[in-house]
């Protein structure tokens, strides 16, 4: 099954589920008010999710130094080829 078939799927149950509490198939005591800040709660869940998935990734993000200084012989052997070309840089 393909993730977006899995997401699919639990949007749909959740859907489902939520649909029921609100035509009152589901009985829920007295808290009919709650049902219909479903979605809310959902954006609001997964909005706190993203932040700390962002901020995780952020936090345990790797430092490449020799990437860092691969990428700048690349820029340095790019001006070099554009210079022969005729390019001239302003500094």
């Amino acid at each position: 099954m393909t993730k977006l078939a899995e997401w699919f799927t639990g949007l749909f149950v959740v859907t489902g589920i939520w649909y029921s509490c609100l035509t009152n198939n589901i009985i829920l005591n007295n808290q009919d008010w709650h049902s219909w800040l479903v979605p809310l709660y959902g954006v609001i869940a997964f909005g706190i999710y993203s932040l700390f998935v962002v901020l995780y990734r952020v936090y345990t993000f790797n430092d490449c130094p020799e990437a860092a200084e691969e990428l700048k012989m690349e820029i340095k052997q790019a001006k070099e080829d554009l210079k022969k070309r005729g390019f001239k840089f302003e500094q």
